[in-house]
C-alpha cells in the first residue's frame, strides 16, 4: 500500500490564518500557499499507509481526554543560525502544546518518534528563504499579535504536490470553542488547560 507522510498541527484561525500566509508568500517563501499557518505538533512522518486508521484511532484518544486551551501569538523570532527559519512567538498555551504533542508522540502509539531539535511551539512565517527577506520578516512581523481558543488539532497528509492538506480534525472532549474554519470568528479566549490523559473528565 505504499507510505504517506502525515503531520499533525494546530490550525491558526481566520483572519489570522490568512494573513500571515500571504505575508509569508510576500516574503518569497515559495512554499507559503502549500502549507496552512499552524503550530506543529508532529513534524513530517512517514508512516504505512496501513497504519492510518491506528494513527486517526490514536488521536480521537488524545482528543478525547483534552480541553480546550488560550493560545496568544506575539511578536518575532528566529532559530538562526541553527536552521533558517524566522517565526511568530507562541506566548500562551506554549506548555499545552508541548503537552499534547507529548500526549500524540507517546510510546504507546503509532506516531512515536524522535524529535532533531527540542520540542519549541512557533508559527513559521518564513522558512530557507535569502537572508534580507528573512530580516523583513523578522522585522515587519515584530508587532503581530493574536489570540484565540485553541479547541481541536488536525491530521494532514502532504501530498506528491508537495501541498499538505488537512484529513481530520480532533475536537477536545468537551467539544468547547473548536478552532473556526476560515473565514469564520474567532473563538474568545477562554482559560482552560488540556489535562493529562490519566485524568479523569471533572463532574462538576
Amino acid at each position: 500500500m505504499g507510505t504517506v507522510t502525515l503531520g499533525v498541527s494546530i490550525a491558526v484561525p481566520e483572519p489570522y490564518g490568512s494573513l500571515l500566509q500571504e505575508r509569508r508568500a510576500g516574503f518569497g517563501d515559495p512554499v507559503a500557499h502549500c502549507i496552512p499557518t499552524h503550530v506543529t505538533l508532529v513534524p513530517p512522518t512517514v508512516v504505512d499507509r496501513s497504519a492510518l486508521p491506528a494513527v486517526e484511532a490514536h488521536l480521537r484518544e488524545v482528543a478525547a481526554v483534552g480541553l480546550p486551551f488560550p493560545v496568544r501569538l506575539s511578536g518575532t523570532g528566529t532559530f538562526r543560525p541553527v536552521t533558517p527559519v524566522v517565526f511568530v512567538r507562541v506566548v500562551e498555551g506554549a506548555s499545552a502544546c508541548t503537552r499534547l504533542q507529548e500526549w500524540i508522540r507517546s510510546g504507546s502509539g503509532p506516531l512515536v518518534r524522535e524529535l532533531q531539535y527540542p520540542y519549541h511551539p512557533h508559527v513559521t512565517v518564513a522558512h530557507a528563504i535569502d537572508d534580507p527577506a528573512m530580516d523583513r520578516a523578522h522585522e515587519e512581523l515584530a508587532a503581530f499579535e493574536a489570540s484565540w481558543t485553541c479547541g481541536s488539532f488536525s491530521l494532514y497528509e502532504q501530498g506528491g504536490d508537495g501541498v499538505w492538506r488537512q484529513l481530520s480534525e480532533y475536537a477536545f472532549g468537551s467539544g468547547i470553542g473548536s478552532v473556526p474554519a476560515q473565514g469564520s470568528p474567532v473563538d474568545e479566549p477562554q482559560h482552560l488547560e488540556p489535562r493529562s490523559p490519566a485524568e479523569p473528565a471533572s463532574t462538576s
